[in-house]
């Protein structure tokens, strides 16, 4: 698809940028609260002004929504076909305990759904990438290959969030007696499920939509389901930007 070889290439000059500030020593992190008390670091700032420079120049005709610039009425949200939904640094929790599991999200976003999506992980050194019908596909260092979802398991594969833990989740988990859980960061849990090294991903508490187009793409053309509560239309077309819960599933019905 039209632009998602430049995608790439300014997630992956985001994550760079992201990593020079995270080699650093983490006693020199200037972490500030925003207005809802999730955290901000220079991390998060570079990140955004590389990206937005580097779309206005790519499609100076598409708008951007980034996670660091959202105070854009609905009054002109509403109106856009098309736009760019970005958040620079996904799980900035997970790059203030340097644990590695944060991504750079880039989704291009038509009639509010994702027909494009990059989710690249600096520390990792995976990009994750799709575009409405090409397929779901994952870059390392040992080059591009195409993902899906695991069609066979021996025991259900959990992947759930490491610092936004749910109480609903025990309740969801119960219909699963034999299950594993695993707990990893950011819109990489998104990127598992994809990848088949998880089968579900059920999100009961908060994340905005910046969070999830991204990896909502790189799920669907890998073959999984993503269904949000209470949304039978376009996810990403909404006066709100909060999310409501959703599951992400490679399970299969029956």
């Amino acid at each position: 698809m039209l632009y998602l070889q430049q995608v790439i290439t300014i997630a992956e000059q985001a994550g760079q940028a992201i990593l020079e500030i995270y080699q650093q020593d983490s006693s020199q992190f200037n972490v500030t609260d925003k207005a809802d008390a999730s955290p901000l670091t220079a991390a998060d700032l570079a990140a955004h002004t590389l990206i937005v420079n580097a779309l206005t120049a790519l499609t100076p005709d598409i708008p951007i929504l980034s996670e660091e610039a959202a105070n854009i009425s609905w009054d002109i949200r509403q109106h856009w076909q098309r736009y760019w939904l970005v958040d620079p640094l996904d799980g900035t929790k997970e790059f203030i305990k340097r644990n590695g599991e944060f991504t750079v999200n880039i989704a291009l976003i038509e009639q509010g759904e994702p027909v494009l999506g990059v989710v690249h992980a600096p520390v990792l050194a995976k990009t994750y990438y799709a575009a409405r019908g090409q397929g779901a596909w994952l870059k390392t260092a040992a080059g591009s290959q195409s993902i899906q979802v695991s069609q066979t398991s021996d025991r259900v594969r959990v992947v759930g969030s490491r610092s936004h833990p749910s109480p609903d989740l025990a309740g969801y988990l119960a219909q699963f007696p034999q299950h594993q859980m695993v707990a990893v960061g950011s819109s990489l849990k998104f990127c598992l499920v994809a990848e088949g090294v998880a089968d579900v991903y059920p999100r009961f508490g908060p994340t905005m939509q910046w969070d999830t187009a991204a990896g909502h793409i790189v799920a669907l053309e890998a073959g999984a389901t993503v269904q949000f509560d209470g949304i039978s239309g376009p996810v990403y077309q909404r006066e709100q930007l909060l999310n409501p819960n959703f599951i992400v599933s490679a399970l299969r019905a029956g």
